[in-house]
C-alpha cells in the first residue's frame, strides 16, 4: 500500500532488527503509520509486539534499522522529546499518590504551571469519567478505574503518538467492551496516532482502522480488517482473521491449472492460476460463511451433520464430507431443523475460495 499523497507518516520503522542472545525479537521489521491512524499490531504472544512498542518509545535500542517520528530520525534519540507515551499491560500507578496526583505528576515533571495542571487534570478526569475518584488512592479503585487512570496519565501529556500494550487484558469482558468503545471515542476526539498491540482478534478487528499481522518479529501483512479477511496473503493470516476459522482442505492442482482435485470432489477455481504447476499440492480455504445447504438441483457435496452450535442469531454447523470436517455459519432459521446424523447436500461459493501453496502456505494467484 503506497502512501497517500506525500504526507509524512507519524511513524516509520525501516528494517529494524533486535536480538536478545540467540532470540531474534524483531526481524527486519518495516511499516509506517499515517498520522491520526488507529493502527493495531496483532498476533499471538511472543511475535514481537511489545518489543516493537518499546522500540518506538525509546526503551529498546535496536541492532539495525531506522526509526522516524514525523520524518525525524529518532533511532538513537533519548526517550524524552519523542512525543510518545506508552501504557503498559500492568498499570504502574503510584500507589501512595491520589488519582489527582497521579495525573498531575507527568505535567509537574515537564514544568507545567499549577493552574494549567489543574485544568488538564479535571478535563482528563471528566473525559475518563473519573471526577468523583480524584481524591482516592489507586488501590481503592476497581481494575477498570485503575486502567482509566493509567490511560489518563498518558493522555494528559497530549502525546502525538500513544502506544498501548494489551491495555485491556486484565479487565473483565463487560469492561473490555466498554473500554474498546471509550478508546475509539478518545481517538476520534483527539485525532492522535495510536499504535495498539493485542493478541485478541475481536479487539483488533473492532478497533483497528489498519492492522499489521505479526509473526516472528516481522509484519506478514497489513491492511484494513476487510482486506485481511477477504485477501489473506497466506494460511497464517487466513487462520488468524475470521471467526470461526477458515476451513482448510488439502488439494492437488489439476493439469488445466484452473481446477483442483479435493476430497470433496473436483473444484473449479473460476480462474487460471498463473503461479501454480500441474500436480502441485495445494490447500483450499473456505470461509464458514461461504458454505450453505444446496438448493434442489444445484451441484452439491454430500455431507452429514456432525455438530450444531447455536450462537444466537447464527448457528455453526459442523459437517463431515469426504472425510473432512467443515464448519458452516448459517442464519438461525436455516439451521433450526438440522440435527446430528442428518444428510445435507452443501454448496460452496467457488468465487470466494482461497487457494494456497501447500509447501509455503502462500496464496496462489
Amino acid at each position: 500500500m503506497g502512501m497517500v499523497g506525500s504526507k509524512v507518516p507519524a511513524l516509520r520503522l525501516s528494517g529494524i532488527s533486535k536480538s536478545y542472545g540467540k532470540v531474534r525479537a524483531l526481524d527486519n521489521l518495516s511499516f509506517d503509520v499515517p498520522e491520526g491512524r488507529f493502527f493495531v499490531l496483532f498476533g499471538p504472544s511472543s511475535v514481537g509486539k511489545t518489543t516493537t512498542l518499546r522500540t518506538i518509545a525509546g526503551l529498546v535500542a535496536t541492532d539495525t534499522g531506522r526509526l522516524e517520528i514525523n520524518g525525524r530520525d529518532v533511532t538513537t534519540a533519548p526517550i524524552a522529546g519523542r512525543g510518545v507515551s506508552m501504557v503498559f499491560q500492568s498499570f504502574a500507578l503510584y500507589p501512595h499518590l491520589t488519582v489527582y496526583e497521579n495525573f498531575a505528576y507527568p505535567l509537574k515533571e515537564e514544568g507545567v504551571g499549577r493552574e494549567e495542571i489543574d485544568t488538564r487534570v479535571k478535563e482528563t478526569a471528566a473525559m475518563l469519567k473519573l471526577p468523583h475518584r480524584l481524591e482516592r488512592k489507586p488501590n481503592t479503585l476497581s481494575g477498570g478505574e485503575q486502567q482509566r487512570v493509567a490511560l489518563g496519565r498518558s493522555l494528559i501529556r497530549r502525546p502525538k503518538i500513544l502506544l498501548l500494550d494489551e491495555p485491556l487484558t486484565n479487565l473483565d469482558a463487560k469492561l473490555r467492551h466498554d473500554m474498546r468503545a471509550e478508546l475509539k471515542r478518545l481517538h476520534r476526539q483527539f485525532g492522535m496516532t495510536i499504535v495498539y498491540a493485542t493478541p485478541d482478534e475481536l479487539e483488533a478487528l473492532s478497533m483497528g482502522e489498519e492492522i499489521a499481522v505479526m509473526r516472528d518479529g516481522a509484519v506478514v501483512q497489513r491492511g484494513t480488517p476487510d482486506e485481511l479477511y477477504e485477501q489473506p496473503i497466506d494460511t497464517y493470516v487466513a487462520g488468524k482473521i475470521g471467526s470461526p476459522h477458515m476451513n482448510i482442505v488439502k488439494a492437488t492442482l489439476a493439469a488445466d491449472l484452473s481446477s483442483l482435485d479435493t476430497p470433496l470432489g473436483k473444484m473449479l477455481s473460476g480462474r487460471k492460476l498463473s503461479s501454480g504447476n500441474a500436480g502441485e499440492a495445494a490447500l483450499v480455504g473456505i470461509r464458514p460463511s461461504d458454505l450453505r445447504p444446496a438448493a434442489a438441483g444445484e451441484a452439491a457435496v454430500h455431507s452429514r451433520v456432525h455438530l450444531i452450535e447455536p450462537l444466537g442469531d447464527v448457528t455453526v454447523v459442523s459437517v463431515e464430507a469426504g472425510g473432512e470436517t467443515l464448519r458452516m455459519v448459517l442464519p438461525e432459521q436455516s439451521a433450526s431443523g438440522m440435527k446430528p446424523g442428518d444428510e445435507v447436500p452443501i454448496a460452496i461459493d467457488i468465487k470466494k475460495i482461497h487457494i494456497f501453496r501447500a509447501a509455503s502456505g502462500q496464496v496462489m494467484t
